[in-house]
């Protein structure tokens, strides 16, 4: 089955592409990898999940954060390759929970976009990973992610 379809039969739906909100782009293309900037976690209406991941928000608050933060680095990998079914490989996840000092579950909260990635490409979707705890990210959102993936010529 297709990336595009699979999301389909999970009920989801790709937000737009992210717009950048300083001096970067979201995506760089150079040869077969994809690098994609941060991205925060954006709720349906368009706005962003903030907050800290141990007072703010729960674990779970914060895997639906990475949940939503995957979307939109699929939103944005869509726009920069047409086709999501271009993808070889997820090569590699930064993940960033905005969290407490003595909050250590980030590896729990960044399973959110790896659950969901392994999800729609299957074993495509398999990375490697860091998950690290930050005292603050832009604009108080809980949780950003970068992304690299493979793709065809």
């Amino acid at each position: 089955m297709n990336a595009e379809n699979k999301l389909k039969e999970l009920g989801l739906e790709l937000p737009p592409a992210a717009k950048p909100v300083a001096n970067y782009v979201s995506a760089v293309r150079t040869g077969n990898l994809v690098y994609l900037s941060g991205h925060g976690p954006l709720r349906n209406d368009g706005t962003m999940i903030t907050g800290k991941v141990g007072t703010d928000l729960t674990l779970e608050e914060g895997y639906e954060a990475a949940r939503r933060v995957a979307l939109g680095l699929l939103g944005s990998l869509k726009a920069e390759i047409g086709n999501l079914d271009k993808v070889r490989r997820v090569v590699k996840l930064l993940g960033m929970v905005n969290c407490t000092p003595d909050f250590i579950d980030q590896p729990k909260v960044i399973n959110g976009a790896s659950d969901l990635l392994v999800k729609v490409f299957g074993d495509k979707g398999k990375h490697a990973r860091s998950a690290v705890g930050m005292n603050s990210l832009p604009m108080n959102i809980s949780v950003e992610i970068e992304m690299i993936v493979e793709v065809e010529d």
